[in-house]
């Protein structure tokens, strides 16, 4: 029986045959001590390709941006994010409620940066009245889409000349490596810490890695423990992580261009008012179109996909092919050639 074709979220990927032969093969120890080989053997791989000093392992990218912003940040100080950021809307207030860290918001744009303009003036005097600037959070991708390059080099050589910290949510940063051909290294140089996620597009079970200087790194591990992310024998899941960047990297171009197919095949029903694909990732605002019911119909077909507040979310992966988006198309039509539906 063929399973679901589960588009919510690039965080479904179950380990292949390979990968799981890598976790039962692992050397393990005890990571809180610090004796696990393979976990040392990930942050040592992690820290050179994003070119840190040092990087720690995480159970979750929440846990791993969170630890990151209180050791940029003490109680009481502040930290610049767009209003839709992963780090601001998506994690719990973690900032807020357990790091006594005020966050500032400002407008993302349509292509996912915070305007120049717009992060200089949110940055406060040095006045008792406010709380104290210490960081600029970013996200690439962003939605799925690319920051520029360029606009990430001036948006942290402007956090460094008002001496503000910089730290990126780079969940899923390996694929905008890919969709730019930049290394990942090139594109986090300006930031003094960035999160990797593991278990996005890369298709390891479980966990993140926080990266960056030695010494917040180090405050980091601190922190972790004090957030119940201590774990022991993280060897077995440091394995399948060592896996996927050594071996689901570069196949990141083809979630790309299946995303794009499916753009160009869910296009063809103007009600969905489906938009381009954003490296892995399509959005819809069906229009006219009773979300609900579509969702459903899919879903009694064996297709799968998220959304929120009318809006849906495709996003494409290694356990999805040519096939599921050829299922994704027969769907659609049959929902749209029924008369009541149109």
């Amino acid at each position: 029986m063929r399973s679901q074709d589960d588009f919510r979220s690039d965080t479904v990927t179950r380990p292949d045959a390979a990968m799981r032969a890598a976790m039962a093969s692992a050397e393990v120890g005890d990571a809180v001590y610090e004796d696990c080989p393979t976990t040392r053997r990930l942050e040592a791989m992690a820290a050179e390709r994003l070119g840190k000093e040092a990087a720690l392992f995480f159970p979750t990218g929440t846990q791993s941006n969170l630890a990151a912003l209180m050791a940029h940040c003490g109680r009481g100080d502040e930290y610049l994010v767009g209003h839709t950021a992963h780090t601001f809307l998506y994690e719990g207030g973690g900032a807020a409620v357990l790091g006594s860290i005020q966050p500032q918001p400002l407008p993302n744009e349509a292509d996912g940066t915070i305007a120049l303009a717009a992060i200089e003036a949110a940055i406060k005097p040095d006045d008792f009245h406010h709380a104290r600037t210490r960081l600029l959070t970013l996200e690439n991708t962003f939605g799925g889409l690319v920051l520029d390059p360029d606009y990430l080099d001036a948006a942290t050589g402007l956090a460094r000349r008002h001496g503000l910290a910089t730290h990126l949510d780079g969940a899923r940063l390996m694929n905008a490596a890919v969709a730019t051909g930049c290394a990942p290294d090139a594109l986090v140089g300006g930031f003094d810490t960035v999160s990797l996620c593991l278990s996005k597009g890369l298709g390891a079970p479980v966990g993140s890695v926080l990266a960056g200087p030695a010494d917040v790194i180090a405050s980091a591990r601190r922190l972790r423990k004090m957030l119940g992310g201590g774990m022991r024998q993280t060897g077995i899941l440091a394995a399948a992580a060592i896996h996927a960047l050594d071996h689901n990297v570069a196949r990141l171009a083809d979630d790309h261009a299946l995303a794009a197919r499916l753009a160009d095949v869910l296009a063809a029903f103007p009600e969905l008012g489906s938009g381009p694909a954003r490296t892995n990732m399509v959005f819809m605002t069906p229009v006219g179109t009773d979300v609900d019911s579509f969702r459903q119909f899919l879903a009694d077909r064996g297709i799968v996909v998220g959304g929120r507040y009318g809006s849906l979310r495709w996003v494409t992966h290694l356990d999805v092919d040519d096939a599921a988006v050829d299922r994704v198309k027969a769907a659609c039509e049959a929902y749209f050639s029924h008369p009541r539906r149109s």
